[in-house]
């Protein structure tokens, strides 16, 4: 089932940082090297809610989706709407014990299906280059890489990423 959140009260925290729970602890070790695990990934936590409620949050048409089967949050991603319904995703990832189950391939079709009922839309993404995993489900999902790396939001590019696009014309 797809859960849409617009805003951080109806977020499950503990849930969300459930499916973060590995990049969490590797930034953790990158942004922390001087803390215990525990700790460091504690502070990850705390500022990545925090940018979620202050910064992400605060604008609007940004959305979290979910992926949810039996109670259990599996994938996530979220959501930033620019102009002429370009939507940028980021964030995509899976809880480590949902893996190779197909979890992100479900979760971006049902974001397709959810953004397509607002007629046509762009969704693009940045890809790691040596994340083969995520380029084949993205191109799965009908995304087709065209060119390196731009971030929508930042206008940073990424020449280590792929800019990966999905577009609907309803």
């Amino acid at each position: 089932m797809l859960i849409t959140v617009t805003n951080y009260t109806q977020l499950d925290t503990a849930a969300l940082m459930a499916v973060y729970a590995e990049s969490n602890r590797e930034n953790a070790e990158e942004m922390f090297p001087e803390l215990e695990t525990a700790e460091g990934v504690l502070k990850v936590e705390t500022g990545f809610l925090d940018f979620l409620k202050t910064d992400f949050f605060a604008k609007q048409n940004n959305t979290y989706f979910v992926l949810e089967e039996g109670g259990e949050w599996l994938a996530a991603l979220r959501t930033t709407e620019l102009p002429e319904r370009l939507f940028y995703l980021e964030a995509l990832e899976t809880r480590p014990d949902a893996r190779r189950r197909g979890c992100a391939a479900k979760l971006i079709n049902a974001v397709i299906a959810e953004l397509s009922k607002g007629g046509s839309f762009r969704l693009r993404d940045c890809v790691d280059k040596m994340n083969i995993p995520s380029v084949k489900t993205h191109e799965k999902c009908g995304f087709r890489i065209v060119g390196d790396g731009y971030d929508c939001i930042s206008g940073d590019t990424k020449p280590w990423e792929y800019s990966m696009e999905y577009r609907f014309d309803g």
